[in-house]
């Protein structure tokens, strides 16, 4: 179960981080924003997404092993990522179409959480 959350996972956050890259103007108007200005700020987010995407290429292959970024990019990123969205939307008045990111940030981050709570390694569950 968590190759395949860590898959997904990666998948989600390189498509996001390519499309940002590749047409940030677009994606700027589909979700009723201005579009970053200077750019170099989408092109960051962009790589920032695209190298947490190809980082999940670690636990996908050995998912034991990299339990700690299951841990930190999952529960804690994510889930961090989800309460910005919402607080955002809350008291910054930022478009209801940014909570689709909160809720398939926090979707991630809770299917990873139990994961990662129920497949404990040494068997225990």
């Amino acid at each position: 179960m968590l190759s395949l959350i860590a898959l997904i996972s990666g998948l989600y956050d390189i498509a996001v981080g390519a499309f940002l890259l590749l047409a940030a103007d677009r994606l700027a108007t589909w979700f009723g924003v201005p579009a970053a200005s200077p750019r170099i700020f989408s092109d960051l987010n962009s790589l920032f997404l695209l190298a947490v995407g190809i980082g999940y290429v670690l636990p996908w292959r050995d998912p034991q092993r990299y339990r700690g970024y299951l841990w930190i990019m999952g529960p804690l990123l994510k889930g961090a990522g989800a309460t910005a969205f919402l607080l955002d939307y809350a008291f910054r008045g930022s478009p209801r179409s940014f909570l689709l990111f909160a809720a398939s940030d926090g979707l991630l981050a809770v299917v990873t959480l139990l994961a990662l709570v129920g497949d404990r390694p040494g068997g225990r569950r």
